[in-house]
């Protein structure tokens, strides 16, 4: 894209709706009402003031640490008006990360709500830096108030450079501690246009929900500046999702566009209700954040006869930039590169590897980030040049799309052969018994990697370790299937709701008796 440069995604995705002469359209649509694009300015302008009032600068870190509704929003909008940083945090997370994530973002001031009011005042006081914090939503005690008494406030947006850091996003891998990666206005921009625009062709009709939180980037974009972008609305709640809510929203809201992840599908194609949904108002559903299984994908299918368009992102490249897209499906695969992004499969020293081969995902476009926050050794070794270079490997094949092999930090060697984990997963999703699994590598007494599966089971099935080893064996080479098979009642989930392997690989490979003990998630079977 050519940017000015000026540039602020501020006025990108909202202010530049207002001088369309769409002030008047329906932006958000939320349980007890709705918000048109210039009631959101106007609440965004109250925001900017309340900070700036708080001694917020611009290039100065804000923590947003609300529920999905008006006021995030409006929060997110009015920092960037500022000219500061946004950095979006889940307000559900433990109080001593939170105030590591304080000292570690310098912040200038934290966005809470007054239901977490407690949590964050632990935070601060257990943090070096003692930012003020500015509550919403209720009563706000010795810390400074939002109110939206309706008044406007008129606050211009700061003259952003395109490359000025816009938003803070963590990455988002199944182990390890979480990296700020620090990305620009330009990303945001570049990735609507080429993903949002032109591959996925939002309009102003849509309206779309979205199952992830705002906090995560992948909603950030599909829920927010995606439908802000066109003039569309989004439909924002603050329950927990389930499939009972998303159902419950879809028959009340009607969508065109559902942002979800596989995990959700999985709980709504095995609602005992299912069958009987109407999900015709979508024109298609997209899916990210962990693979999706072809028999994941084959009973969504079956079941709603929606399109689901699975891709795959990266916080360091902001959003989706492969993808499958609309008429355009092959099951199993992430799809291609999203036109205005470039992808390659290399070897560990950088050359191209022919179609078929597996090897590391590089990237390259206009939304590539800055670089991890204070971690110059990680920003050189992950972006080279153009390219950012993680730890996603994948498969192409001749006609371009890309197939999901797994991350080097989890794809295993066994007897020395290379194993997917996602390979196992998919064969053990066939059975009928399995819900939802997950397999990681533990080393055995002889310090041998061996493949152990975790799998949340339907209904009340018995004991199935010995079936599900033969239902692998039966369909995968012999070296593939689990040595062990636990069972658990729910998967353990980082903060972005991955599923956690590290915390798998602990519980696999801790002594018998805390594999028994009684905590979720709760591992059975022979050790």
């Amino acid at each position: 894209m050519e940017l000015p440069e000026r540039f602020n995604i501020a006025d990108h995705f909202l202010g530049d709706r207002l001088r369309e002469g769409r002030g008047e359209r329906i932006a958000l649509r939320l349980d007890d009402g709705e918000l048109t694009y210039g009631e959101v300015e106007r609440l965004a302008g109250r925001f900017a003031e309340a900070l700036c009032g708080l001694g917020v600068r611009g290039e100065e870190r804000v923590l947003i640490a609300l529920p999905d509704g008006a006021e995030f929003v409006g929060a997110l909008f009015g920092v960037l008006k500022l000219g500061a940083v946004v950095v979006m945090v889940n307000p559900g997370r433990p109080t001593a990360e939170l105030a590591a994530l304080i000292d570690y973002s310098r912040a200038g001031a934290v966005v809470v709500d007054a239901a977490s009011l407690e949590s964050f005042e632990a935070a601060v006081a257990g943090a070096a830096s003692r930012p003020p914090l500015l509550v919403a939503g209720g009563d706000a005690g010795s810390h400074a108030a939002f109110v939206d008494d309706g008044s406007s406030a008129a606050v211009a947006s700061a003259p952003t450079h395109p490359d000025d850091p816009a938003i803070w996003l963590f990455s988002g891998g199944t182990t390890g501690r979480p990296k700020a990666v620090v990305q620009t206005h330009r990303s945001f921009a570049n990735t609507t246009e080429c993903y949002a625009r032109r591959a996925l062709g939002y309009r102003e009709s849509d309206v779309t929900i979205s199952v992830p939180k705002l906090y995560f980037g992948y909603a950030t974009g599909s829920n927010l500046f995606f439908p802000f972008a066109v003039g569309a609305s989004a439909v924002l709640f603050s329950e927990h999702p389930t499939a009972d809510v998303l159902f419950e929203k879809i028959r009340r809201h009607r969508p065109t566009i559902l942002v979800n992840v596989p995990t959700m599908i999985n709980q709504m194609v095995s609602h005992p209700a299912a069958a009987a949904q109407d999900l015709s108002c979508l024109r298609f559903a997209t899916s990210a954040g962990e693979a999706l299984p072809v028999p994941l994908y084959e009973r969504w299918r079956e079941t709603f006869g929606v399109e689901l368009l699975d891709g795959l992102g990266t916080a360091e490249m902001w959003h989706i930039f492969l993808s499958n897209l609309p008429g355009a499906v092959k099951p199993g695969t992430l799809g291609r590169a999203v036109p205005g992004f470039e992808v390659r499969v290399c070897d560990d020293d950088g050359r191209e590897l022919p179609d078929g081969e597996v090897g590391r995902l590089w990237v390259r476009g206009d939304s590539r980030a800055l670089g991890y926050w204070q971690n110059a050794a990680t920003t050189a070794a992950a972006f080279r040049g153009e390219w950012f270079v993680g730890g996603d490997l994948v498969r192409r094949d001749a006609e371009g799309y890309v197939t999901y092999c797994g991350r080097s930090d989890d794809v295993l060697k066994v007897g020395g052969k290379w194993l997917a984990p996602q390979e196992v997963e998919s064969c053990l999703l066939e059975h009928p018994a399995v819900a939802e699994c997950a397999v990681v590598g533990v080393e055995n007494e002889a310090g041998l990697t061996k493949p152990v599966a975790f799998v949340v089971v339907k209904g009340n099935a018995a004991d199935l370790e010995q079936e599900l080893q033969r239902h692998v064996l039966e369909h995968l080479e012999p070296y593939k299937h689990p040595r062990r098979v636990l069972r658990v009642d729910e998967m353990p989930r980082t903060h972005l709701g991955k599923i956690d392997r590290g915390k798998l690989k602990e519980i696999a490979g801790a002594p018998r008796a805390r594999r028994e003990a009684p905590a979720s998630p709760r591992p059975s079977g022979p050790g």
